[in-house]
């Protein structure tokens, strides 16, 4: 049960710690292995970000992800940088908001970004309405896994608005 996650956006969207709550979910609560990468942009906030995890019910002896079967990408240029050469065979989850692009694989057009904004009162946790609907989407963790790996993550004070924003994300994943 290999998954290749690989999550791309911009500087500031909060990608890497997608990534880092997504492998705590898997290795510290759903009992799986897990190893995660990541890679800024020299521009750092603002430029291409990308983070990686690989999970697998087997110890992993290649830690890099090669050959993505899931992506979340949540910008346009995070779609043409690490999404454009995607597999038919993969699921894409991305922010209908800023992605115009549509990948040749299933897709999952998720109003992150809006939804953060408009509805939660803070952009900052759009990228947790992405995780929501990640976990919705695929199931590539339990929704057990995922909260509390997102509680454990966050900064103190913020877990109220975090644990709506993950809640939004599995409901408009389950629609979607």
């Amino acid at each position: 049960m290999r998954h290749e996650v690989r999550f791309s956006g911009y500087g500031g969207q909060g990608i890497i710690l997608s990534a880092v709550i997504l492998g705590r979910a898997a290795a510290l609560y759903d009992d799986k292995y897990a190893v995660q990468t990541q890679v800024y942009g020299p521009e750092a906030r603002g430029g291409a970000s990308m983070g990686q995890v690989v999970i697998d019910d087997a110890p992993i002896l290649y830690p890099e992800v090669t050959d993505p079967d899931i992506y979340v990408i949540m910008s346009q240029q995070g779609f043409e940088k690490y999404g454009v050469q995607v597999r038919e065979d993969a699921v894409m989850v991305l922010d209908s908001d800023l992605v115009r692009s549509r990948p040749g694989c299933r897709y999952y057009e998720i109003p992150a970004t809006a939804e953060a904004k408009e509805n939660l009162g803070r952009e900052i946790v759009a990228n947790i309405v992405m995780m929501g609907a990640l976990v919705a989407t695929t199931g590539v963790v339990s929704r057990e896994a995922i909260e509390r790996a997102v509680l454990d993550s966050v900064p103190k004070g913020t877990e109220s608005l975090n644990s709506k924003a993950l809640r939004r994300g599995f409901e408009l994943g389950e629609r979607a």
